[in-house]
């Protein structure tokens, strides 16, 4: 409601909605409500659709979790390159899909998590903007920024938060306690 996407499918979608230029938050049900009754008619249709079609295929479905791995990932790389190839015929937007596979796979062996890098991407412009807006009012003053207890306080429980992620001994004891069983 508050439009700060809590997951990366979240983020997504904020970011779709940003990109046409539809503002996230609480008012999206007034301003664009054919937008708002079509996403939930599409939930519904969606949902009977997967009745429809799971039901009668299950066994299908099982029978394609036999398939090797090595015989199933080429496909699936495949299929994508096809979609991609298809959708604009430029060989280029093929190269863009197996650069961005492979820096998505360096970030996957080095650990990080695709929802903070995408709400990275989809707040960082509104946090520029009003940034931006922010030294404007103040002609461009930058101690607006640690001089008010509201913005000054935030700031502060960021730092602390930077700070806390950034221990070794804490990071430790977080990762410890988000192990999943």
């Amino acid at each position: 409601t508050l439009g700060i996407p809590p997951n990366a499918v979240m983020a997504l979608m904020v970011g779709a909605m940003t990109i046409h230029n539809i503002q996230p938050g609480p008012q999206v049900m007034t301003s664009n409500p054919q937008l708002f009754w079509g996403l939930i008619a599409s939930m519904w249709i969606g949902n009977a659709m997967l009745i429809i079609l799971n039901l009668p295929l299950i066994g299908m479905w099982i029978k394609l979790l036999t398939v090797p791995y090595r015989w199933l990932f080429p496909s699936i790389v495949l299929f994508c390159a096809i979609g991609v190839y298809s959708t604009n015929n430029n060989v280029f937007d093929i190269w863009m899909v197996a650069i961005f596979g492979i820096v998505g796979y360096g970030f996957i062996k080095l650990g990080c998590e695709p929802a903070p890098l995408l709400l990275g991407f989809i707040l960082g412009p509104m946090m520029e903007e009003n940034l931006r807006r922010a030294l404007l009012l103040s002609r461009g003053d930058w101690g607006v920024l640690v001089t008010r207890p509201l913005s000054a306080s935030l700031l502060a429980a960021a730092a602390a938060l930077v700070v806390i992620v950034a221990l070794p001994s804490i990071k430790a004891k977080r990762e410890e306690a988000f192990v999943e069983d």
